[in-house]
């Protein structure tokens, strides 16, 4: 039976919310490339333009009049204005990708989850954000009638913080990502694809690239300036770095591709992550990875990574020696990363989908 679903996108800020974008952009077109049998309506806002809905003749944009950079005004027309044309739309059933959804639908929800941060380190969070973003999550996990969340790590938070089941869903890897690897280009310097949030754990990668003392490779580090830049920049001049660490702030996705083709190698060393897409990118691209010792990280790359305690400033240190002075290999890491496809998400997602809908 074919369906009609709803895509809440009214959280999508282009350029604003990090790897939550990247999903949901690859997730709707492996989504129009393997489904030609449901309807999809994708509930866009205004910042958001219909570049994000893919052409397919079964895909509907319904753009609304509220900016998600308003947080609160997105918040109530997400409560009160999306589940009335939800209704108009005559929704079969909701998918809620970012975290949240209306509490009260006229179709049943399904939302995804990509980490649990404000259970497991609260401390991150703006006093005035945390109990909002407390009880909205807190709501969507029991006003869905399915979760999705994108890890196991993230599963097994969402049944100890709340007491929920969910399927998980692993992220998938771009076709040109992929194909990097056969044109790689090694350059002398050392890639952190990463959001500049304090649980990235930047500033004690920065010290430890200044105690290593190998200023013939520079360190990029690629990705939205969050709540930790000030502090970043400060750390950075302090240490005398400005001329070897380069912060690019946010990029286009064809840009974080060729820093990819061209990185000597990429080291994450996030304290906490719900999935950690970078870390797969590197290994689809063939580029040689460290990473920290995390549930989610050693979920997605296991053995076909150089893992280090991210606690550990000397620790980091090291494994920044090894992969520039002896870079594993990586083919068998790219092999791995290779079942990782936005096909397979997409295909896995619309199963979820179908179920909720017609319990």
């Amino acid at each position: 039976m074919a369906l009609k679903i709803g895509i809440n996108a009214l959280y999508l800020v282009p350029g604003g919310v990090g790897g939550t974008e990247i999903y949901l952009r690859n997730l709707l077109n492996a989504v129009a490339a393997v489904d030609r049998v449901n309807t999809w309506v994708v509930f866009t806002n205004r910042e958001m333009g219909a570049d994000l809905v893919p052409s397919a003749p079964n895909f509907i944009h319904a753009p609304q009049s509220v900016r998600a950079s308003l947080r609160p005004a997105r918040i109530l027309w997400e409560q009160l204005v999306l589940p009335v044309n939800a209704a108009r739309q005559r929704l079969d059933i909701l998918f809620n990708p970012g975290f949240t959804c209306p509490l009260v639908c006229p179709c049943p929800n399904v939302t995804v989850f990509h980490d649990l941060q404000h259970k497991r380190h609260p401390e991150y969070f703006r006093w005035f954000d945390l109990p909002a973003w407390q009880f909205l999550l807190w709501a969507a996990t029991y006003c869905s009638r399915a979760l999705i969340a994108d890890s196991s790590a993230t599963q097994d938070d969402l049944a100890h913080y709340y007491g929920v089941e969910s399927t998980v869903i692993h992220l998938g890897v771009e076709p040109e990502v992929f194909a990097l690897a056969e044109g790689r280009e090694p350059k002398p310097f050392l890639l952190c694809l990463s959001t500049l949030h304090p649980h990235k754990n930047l500033d004690r990668l920065v010290r430890a690239y200044a105690a290593m003392g190998r200023t013939d490779f520079d360190l990029v580090i690629a990705g939205l300036r969050g709540f930790y830049a000030a502090e970043l920049d400060a750390l950075i001049a302090s240490l005398g770095l400005s001329e070897h660490v380069r912060i690019t702030g946010w990029v286009p996705r064809e840009q974080i591709r060729e820093l990819l083709r061209t990185a000597w190698a990429v080291i994450q060393p996030s304290t906490f992550e719900g999935f950690g897409l970078p870390v797969l990118e590197a290994m689809a691209a063939g580029v040689p990875l460290a990473c920290s010792d995390i549930p989610p990280f050693r979920e997605i790359a296991g053995r076909h990574a150089l893992m280090f305690d991210p606690g550990d400033q000397t620790a980091i240190r090291d494994a920044m020696k090894s992969v520039l002075d002896a870079p594993p290999a990586t083919e068998e890491a790219r092999a791995y990363a290779l079942q990782f496809t936005w096909q397979r998400t997409a295909r896995q997602t619309i199963a979820v989908l179908e179920r909720a809908a017609t319990e």
